[in-house]
């Protein structure tokens, strides 16, 4: 199987693995309103749900790291994700529900830097651009699974809902299992030696290290703080019918998911540096521009931009990480995924108490932890992609 082949069904696998992930938005509220649950209780399912998968990417990115056959990890997740779901479709009250979900989400975080750690190793002078083509795939699944989920609850109640969004991961669960599963290169088995946490903490601990973590944070933190609050935004402050509310959300999403690629092609041939610090700036302008409260036309087009700008360079900062410790892609990109999903989630709840005060701090909040991101990216000794280091000791 060639490169691009490969990243292919690597991408299509990332769809079918989010797929019911994504359906929640709309499945989870249908079945708070099936079950008599509480507002905050339904934010609780999503928040069980979140911790869940944030305790799945740094083992499975360790387990990456020392297995032989990443292949059969890589199929496993398609049905512990379908399993998962099918079996919380079944579930009796709130507890059975969010603890089944839970474990469903950790299925399909396990998907993540196992997916990503196989890519680094593929591509190693072309990180950025290998994951922005993955990421593609589940920034699909956001933008195309709620429609559908919305189609099948005007038809059947939650729990067929729910059943019927696994259906896309088992099919691609069977067909990864057949075409895919053995094209991924085996490596020699590693046991876990104290002495591989020792090297990676060193590497993280370092004061370059602990920016280039707070950086990925801080990044994060400004793309939840966006996403999270935008919807209610729209809702609240501009009118927006609940019926426009998902297409006009998708339709923010689109740009960054389709310039992902190119803009980590870019970051593989100039550097991580121009790319992260170019859009970091480009979405703290826009998101200040919001603070003044434009036209219709001209905020939907700032939050369309600040959205845009920070979705595109996520391909990009998992690449830098992976640069500092190069060998170990797996556990690298688990702790990226950490960071970016657990820590970064802070920036969900800071926004909101931003905008208790008013919408322009939640937005100004946005553009501080933008500006934090450039600051510190100025300040940060990247490390070379593996080919700049062969150009380099070539020269």
């Amino acid at each position: 199987m060639n490169e691009r082949s490969f990243l292919t069904w690597l991408t299509v696998g990332h769809l079918a693995n989010d797929w019911p992930i994504a359906a929640l938005w709309l499945i989870a509220p249908a079945a708070g309103l099936s079950m008599g649950l509480t507002p905050a209780e339904v934010g609780l399912l999503f928040t069980v749900f979140n911790i869940g998968g944030a305790l799945a990417y740094l083992p499975f990115g360790i387990l990456a790291d020392h297995v032989s056959n990443r292949g059969r990890l890589l199929t496993l997740t398609f049905w512990w994700v379908a399993v998962g779901y099918v079996a919380a479709a079944l579930a009796p009250d709130f507890w059975s529900l969010a603890l089944l979900l839970a474990f469903a989400g950790m299925g399909n975080a396990a998907w993540h830097p196992i997916a990503a750690g196989v890519l680094m190793k593929e591509a190693k002078d072309r990180r950025a651009h290998a994951l922005g083509v993955h990421a593609m795939g589940g920034s699909a699944a956001e933008i195309l699974a709620p429609v559908c989920a919305g189609v099948l609850l005007s038809i059947v109640d939650w729990r067929l809902a729910l059943i019927l969004s696994a259906v896309p991961t088992v099919l691609l669960g069977i067909a990864f299992f057949v075409r895919v599963s053995r094209a991924v290169e085996r490596v020699p088995a590693r046991p876990l030696r104290r002495a591989d946490w020792v090297g990676l903490v060193a590497s993280w601990r370092q004061g370059s290290g602990l920016r280039l973590i707070t950086m990925i944070s801080l990044y994060n933190m400004a793309l939840m703080a966006l996403l999270s609050m935008i919807p209610l935004y729209l809702a609240d402050a501009r009118g927006v019918s609940v019926a426009s509310l998902g297409l006009a959300f998708s339709a923010l999403l689109v740009a960054g998911a389709i310039t992902q690629p190119w803009v980590g092609s870019v970051s593989d041939r100039l550097g991580r540096r121009p790319v992260i610090v170019v859009g970091n700036l480009v979405a703290a302008t826009a998101a200040l521009a919001l603070v003044a409260e434009p036209p219709f036309w001209l905020m939907f087009a700032a939050m369309a931009i600040a959205v845009a700008a920070l979705d595109a360079i996520r391909s990009t900062m998992l690449a830098a990480a992976v640069d500092r410790t190069d060998h170990r892609e797996g556990t690298t990109l688990g702790l990226a995924f950490l960071l970016m999903d657990g820590v970064g989630a802070l920036g969900a709840v800071l926004a909101g108490l931003a905008a208790g005060a008013s919408w322009g701090h939640m937005f100004a909040l946005a553009a501080a932890l933008s500006m934090g991101t450039v600051l510190l990216a100025l300040t940060l000794p990247f490390v070379p992609a593996p080919h700049d280091k062969t150009a380099s000791e070539a020269a």
